[in-house]
């Protein structure tokens, strides 16, 4: 069940039905009503936030074929009992390393990468702590599904360098944690990743 407003659920669903008969539907007078669907999914989007079409077109409707969750993958890398976390340029505020998975690099790959980019750390992933449904989980709604995967990895050193995506990194206490990035991850989630380091087994999270 999504917590989002409804006139977002509304919004989604049509995009996703509008998106889905575009990709397989060869009517020109279909593809004519589809394109009217997408058109009314953002106009609802538009009316509620104020964003210009364009950019809700780019950033809601710009994709082809059947409609699927975005992957943000987010590595939790410890070190003497404390967490790596990264301070955001865009909002100031601290996260786990991560971001959207690119689509040429497998989950390993993904965390690997990001971890070295934002953090500086050179990890080894080691096993999956959870996968959310952001909707699920979210403080701030969005207008596509994402699924957020955790993922524990070792600790292997590095050093962080100032980059486009992030400003500091450090390791940081349950008890201390820093402002969080809570489109990006919570305190339960940071909860979760303490919880679960160190035993021996473990069983993935889902919802």
């Amino acid at each position: 069940m999504s917590t989002g407003p409804k006139w977002l659920e509304y919004a989604k669903k049509l995009q996703s039905i509008a998106q889905a008969g575009l990709a397989y539907s060869t009517n020109k007078y279909d593809r004519e009503r589809f394109e009217q669907i997408r058109d009314i999914s953002i106009d609802i989007v538009h009316t509620y936030t104020e964003m210009e079409h364009e950019k809700i077109r780019t950033l809601f409707a710009n994709e082809n074929g059947y409609q699927t969750p975005k992957i943000d993958v987010r590595a939790a890398i410890f070190r003497d009992g404390k967490i790596l976390m990264v301070k955001e340029q865009i909002d100031g505020m601290w996260s786990l390393p991560g971001g959207w998975a690119d689509v040429d690099h497998s989950l390993m790959e993904n965390v690997v990468k990001e971890a070295k980019e934002e953090a500086g750390a050179d990890v080894k992933p080691k096993r999956v702590i959870a996968i959310y449904d952001r909707t699920k989980n979210a403080v701030c709604p969005m207008p596509y599904a994402i699924y957020k995967i955790f993922v524990e990895c070792e600790y292997l050193g590095g050093q962080f360098e100032k980059n486009i995506e992030t400003s500091a990194a450090g390791f940081f206490s349950l008890d201390d944690l820093p402002p969080l990035s809570v489109n990006r991850n919570n305190r339960d989630d940071i909860k979760l990743c303490f919880e679960v380091r160190g035993k021996k087994f473990h069983e993935t999270i889902f919802n």
